[in-house]
């Protein structure tokens, strides 16, 4: 009697149950009853439920706002793995697993970790038992479809910039060369601190500082080829005669322009980022180049600096 009375007063073991929250996205998260706030207040709920089992809810918030779930770089997510590793958590309690995370590789291991540590993981929403091989294989069932939608929609994102891109609008980030931002962001404009000169029949392009250096006058000729063809591709202009009309310039110095929209993407980084091969200038490009990339790296790269200064445009 005495035995099965001491057994029935006797105290369940106390588990330490941490709360962990995220958002993907800071929207939101001003509010006074934020998202974070409703997935802790469901956790607390639960665990209150389970408080005849000994139960009890951590203080410490551990809230991820604006963190995606596709990778394990989130300060409060180190900070609870932190305490797990010290031997202050029993019990992780999430909303939904996709809260703790979206790559079933990272939350593989976050099981391992919380295995090693002998911390169980608990989520409010979803009901499975890890200790049978269905409750794993429902686990990973769940973790397969957080990825995929955490995947489909990165494509779905990639997808609305290309396709942007290609109508020619702003996708945010820093404008490419030759290009800024108007004040309403909305409208691309070329800002360009050049002047134009006559000089022997001819129209040069010059800076306030005098006539541009050889590099500058190349990566600003290659810009400029890019501007134009696409002025060409988007049907502003319908010819190379009417782009000579609109620029003031004679028309197989258009020509001879554009013929560096057709560099190889390689070739057009290196001179954007000041790196182009030795001896490469835009009076040697304007001598013409072959049409195939591989050719012209092998031709451009190899060539040597025998033509003298490059001029401006």
């Amino acid at each position: 009697m005495i035995d099965t009375a001491m057994r029935h007063d006797a105290q369940p073991p106390r588990i330490r149950c941490a709360i962990y929250t995220r958002k993907s996205t800071e929207e939101g998260l001003e509010q006074e009853f934020s998202s974070l706030d409703a997935q802790r207040e469901a956790a607390e709920a639960y665990i209150a439920s389970q408080r005849h089992e000994g139960w009890q809810c951590l203080p410490q918030h551990y809230d991820d706002g604006g963190y995606t779930g596709g990778n394990m770089e989130r300060p409060a997510l180190k900070q609870l793995l932190a305490d797990i590793a010290a031997g202050r958590i029993d019990c992780v309690v999430v909303y939904k697993v996709d809260r703790l995370s979206r790559s079933l590789m990272d939350f593989t291991q976050l099981m391992a970790l919380f295995d090693q540590h002998k911390v169980s993981f608990v989520s409010v929403t979803q009901q499975f038992n890890t200790t049978t091989s269905m409750g794993r294989l429902t686990l990973n069932i769940l973790l397969s479809f957080a990825q995929f939608e955490r995947e489909i929609g990165a494509e779905r994102v990639r997808d609305k910039i290309a396709a942007a891109k290609r109508k020619g609008k702003n996708t945010g980030g820093p404008p490419i060369l030759g290009y800024d931002m108007a004040a309403d962001d909305e409208t691309i404009r070329i800002l360009v601190p050049i002047k134009m000169r006559t000089r022997a029949g001819r129209r040069e392009v010059i800076t306030t500082q005098g006539p541009l250096a050889p590099q500058e006058a190349l990566m600003r000729a290659v810009a400029r080829a890019y501007i134009w063809q696409a002025l060409l591709d988007a049907g502003e202009v319908s010819s190379i005669e009417a782009l000579a009309t609109r620029f003031r310039v004679d028309r197989s110095y258009v020509a001879r322009i554009l013929r560096l929209a057709s560099l190889a993407p390689d070739l057009v980084e290196m001179i954007a980022n000041g790196d182009e091969p030795n001896g490469l200038s835009l009076r040697q490009l304007m001598k013409g180049f072959p049409v195939r990339w591989d050719e012209q790296k092998t031709e451009l790269c190899s060539r040597r600096n025998v033509s003298g200064r490059g001029r401006g445009i």
